[in-house]
């Protein structure tokens, strides 16, 4: 079941593809911005996670944290991160436990084992503070980069 906008978003403790590890507990106090994407290296992936980076520095000054989810190994990820020249975390969800708690599985095409293309914005108390069903891999880091701004104030 998906989680709504205004519940506490479902914990997350995970191994990066670099190593780094992934609390969200840990990253209360700061934004969230936990995107699912369906696999690795495909086009509308790459895009989005380039354009993610491209914003990385105000997402940064916002204070908020870019985290992106699929359920690729660990060695697609990493294959991903150096094809796009990523820095934020990606976690390998190969078990699919972080899509399922997020009620997001059966992304492109309807296929039971990956993602959904799909975003949540997490607050600094660790509420869902926005949820994104459907997504624009070239126009999305923009959209989510506005909705903090405007969570925030106008920051």
């Amino acid at each position: 079941m998906t989680p709504q906008v205004g519940q506490l978003a479902p914990a997350i403790h995970a191994r990066s593809d670099d190593g780094r590890t992934v609390d969200l507990a840990a990253l209360r106090g700061g934004w969230v911005v936990l995107y699912f994407y369906p696999r690795a290296n495909t086009p509308g992936c790459s895009i989005e996670a380039q354009r993610f980076e491209q914003a990385l520095p105000e997402f940064e000054r916002l204070g908020a944290t870019v985290v992106g989810v699929s359920t690729d190994t660990e060695a697609k990820q990493a294959s991903f991160r150096d094809q796009c020249g990523l820095s934020f975390a990606l976690l390998p969800d190969g078990d699919r436990s972080i899509c399922k708690a997020y009620g997001v599985i059966g992304g492109l095409g309807g296929l039971l084992n990956m993602a959904a293309r799909q975003t949540f914005l997490i607050d600094p108390e660790g509420n869902i503070a926005y949820h994104w069903r459907s997504v624009n891999p070239a126009r999305h880091a923009a959209e989510v980069l506005e909705k903090v701004q405007q969570l925030r104030g106008g920051a």
